[in-house]
């Protein structure tokens, strides 16, 4: 039997020493195992960083479900932290402090009302809820943790006279941020704007958009653990308008898209990814008021949002200065397409 199965594993009539000749030397073994580990450690990550895309991609969008519910139930959203609340509750809180823990009270007798919260920080102890103190943004750039409203991005104070000599200025109150930790893992710092206004625009001189920030939420999605790198784990929210409040949180795409009319920047968009779209007004303004967050992001770019009293004309938001106005739609602008 023994010879049998040696001459059949030989091919019929041969030997034990040619049977035993069809096997794989050390070094062709060794050889193969290299290789795939070379492809193992070519490919690997790239699974890896799609897995974590699409996790991340996921969460994201559950968060802004959740938080999107708890807005809605809010009966307003600004009056936070206000001097007058404040002495109200207490003569001895001066107006600083009343405004420097202005999101710190918007989370504790606002948000946490309406939205699963374990813990809230105060501006002083971030780290507390998993806030990590350098951010990369999306550009590569490594960037402190932005600790007030106006550090979030200077341009909330901004002033400009036009050559016709009109003069327009807008001056933000710069409070603290405060974080604070969701049930479901999220570390998510707040910035506050308890002076925020309504919805009205108009087509008349150039709109400052500022003022009409409620709140902007900067979510980490798995807290101080790795990357924290805006577009991946991190993530921006931004809440417009203190009732029928307006919540966006749009992923911006890395680059612009070239000058084109308005009618062009839908296939503009698709072109470059084609799961992003052209922001709308409150999506625009999302990306102006975390522009630090994106690295440099500076022209004015169209968005869906058409004139509500000519209709060839659509808005532009202008990324240098945080204002809106409308525009010619048959000539030509870039716009920064974002996912959603």
């Amino acid at each position: 039997m023994k010879n049998d199965i040696v001459s059949i594993c030989a091919g019929g009539g041969g030997s034990a020493e040619q049977a035993l000749s069809y096997g794989f030397t050390m070094a062709e073994i060794l050889l193969s195992l290299t290789i795939i580990g070379v492809v193992a450690a070519i490919t690997l990550p790239s699974l890896t960083g799609n897995i974590n895309e699409r996790t991340w991609n996921t969460q994201r969008k559950a968060l802004y479900a959740r938080m999107s519910q708890a807005i809605a139930l809010m009966p307003a959203l600004n009056g936070y932290g206000t001097l007058q609340e404040a002495v109200s509750a207490s003569g001895e809180t001066s107006a600083k402090e009343a405004i420097d823990t202005a999101a710190e009270t918007f989370v504790t007798e606002g948000l946490s009302k309406v939205l699963k919260i374990n813990n809230i920080c105060d501006a002083d102890h971030l780290t507390d809820c998993g806030i990590v103190s350098k951010i990369s943004n999306t550009m590569g750039s490594v960037i402190d943790t932005p600790q007030t409203l106006v550090g979030l991005n200077a341009l909330f104070n901004k002033s400009i006279t036009y050559s016709n000599g009109i003069s327009m200025s807008y001056s933000q109150l710069d409070t603290k941020a405060a974080a604070f930790e969701t049930q479901n893992g999220e570390s998510i710092i707040a910035y506050y704007n308890p002076n925020c206004v309504g919805k009205e625009l108009g087509d008349g001189p150039k709109n400052y958009y500022q003022p009409k920030m409620c709140v902007n939420f900067v979510y980490d999605l798995n807290g101080n653990k790795g990357p924290n790198t805006v577009g991946k784990d991190m993530g921006f929210m931004t809440v417009f308008y203190p009732s029928d409040s307006v919540v966006v949180a749009p992923v911006p795409l890395l680059t612009d898209t070239a000058y084109r009319p308005h009618a062009s920047i839908a296939q503009a968009c698709k072109d470059m990814d084609d799961n992003s779209r052209a922001p709308n007004l409150e999506e625009a303004a999302s990306v102006f008021v975390n522009k630090n967050l994106m690295g440099v992001v500076g022209d004015a770019y169209w968005t869906t949002t058409y004139s509500s009293t000519d209709s060839t004309k659509a808005y532009l938001f202008a990324m240098y200065g945080g204002w809106v106005f409308p525009w010619d739609r048959a000539t030509s602008r870039p716009t920064r397409c974002v996912k959603r």
